[in-house]
């Protein structure tokens, strides 16, 4: 089965899971109206019918769409992170370079497949150089606070979220031509096991796993839903270069490191009084909303398979 069946085949049980979702919405709506949750998990469908779209239509045009459509969710998960960091007008040329330099020269070095400046173009570079440009903005007060916070948004929005398309750029044994089905891999267990998550808590939920960062999340959300995912990602060994045990192991990395970015991203939201990053999507918050466990999961993910599989 070549790389084209596997995307078939997964897009279309994606499909039919989504359809089972909607009608089980549906009945859920017409049997309990329409509670707090029944329009929570509706709205949580409806949003998940367009993002699988989106990534549908990425995937059939090529890694070219793949990278700008990655691109514009780091420029938005930029915005709304610097959106919750107010900044000073001392702040202007350090983020109209994170936004119009920073994030198009990180994919375009993803696109032309140069793995050496890509891994420390931003985290060595852009570090230096972004307090380096505040300086000229004659403004010393906070400085340090001000600077930290931009660097940090520059390394979680760009940096951390763009390992995931870099995924196709990856020489893997065995497994020429097939990064697509990869990264499709590593979204598909991030954010089912996020949507697993919350099934658990919201069923079985009793202990708080860390009530005064995330104050919906349990402990048994959280073993529940990360289970379910784990097991899930290993029945997708297929489309992968791992055995069905390594894609256990992957997927349950993938599991931990999604599940510490989201509570890591909330804790920084609730130290500024937030409760979502944003309104971008309905039912999820904002892009950073859907994002925060692939900043955590897409760099470590990346890594270790370019480590231990490729070429």
């Amino acid at each position: 089965m070549d790389a084209q069946q596997k995307l078939f085949w997964v897009f279309g049980g994606i499909v039919a899971l989504l359809a089972l979702a909607s009608l089980i919405g549906w009945v859920l709506q017409q049997r309990k109206g329409r509670t707090e949750v029944v329009a929570n998990l509706n709205a949580r469908v409806r949003a998940w019918w367009g993002m699988v779209a989106v990534l549908a239509v990425c995937f059939w045009l090529g890694p070219v769409a793949n990278l700008v459509v990655f691109a514009f969710i780091s420029f938005f998960a930029l915005r709304e992170f610097i959106t919750l960091t107010p900044t000073r007008p001392g702040d202007h040329l350090p983020l109209v370079v994170a936004f119009y330099v920073l994030i198009p020269v990180q994919y375009w070095l993803i696109g032309i497949d140069w793995y050496g400046l890509f891994s420390i173009f931003l985290p060595v570079y852009a570090f230096l150089a972004l307090p380096a440009l505040a300086v000229f903005g004659g403004d010393t007060e906070q400085f340090l606070e001000r600077t930290t916070k931009i660097q940090w948004g520059v390394m979680i929005a760009i940096y951390c979220i763009s390992h995931a398309p870099a995924l196709l750029i990856l020489d893997l044994r065995g497994y020429e031509g097939q990064g697509p089905l990869l990264l499709l891999y590593l979204m598909l267990v991030v954010q089912i096991s996020d949507v697993m998550q919350y099934v658990f808590g919201k069923l079985f939920g009793r202990h708080k796993l860390a009530p005064t960062v995330s104050p919906s999340k349990t402990i048994e959300g959280l073993v529940g839903g990360g289970l379910a995912a784990t097991g899930i990602g290993t029945a997708l060994w297929w489309i992968t270069p791992f055995t069905p045990l390594q894609s256990a192991l992957m997927s349950l990395l993938i599991v931990i490191c999604g599940a510490l970015g989201g509570l890591a991203l909330s804790a920084v939201k609730r130290s500024l009084g937030a409760k979502d990053w944003g309104h971008m999507i309905e039912g999820h918050g904002g892009m950073m909303d859907r994002m925060d466990s692939v900043t955590f999961a897409a760099p470590i993910f990346f890594h270790v398979t370019r480590y231990f599989f490729s070429g």
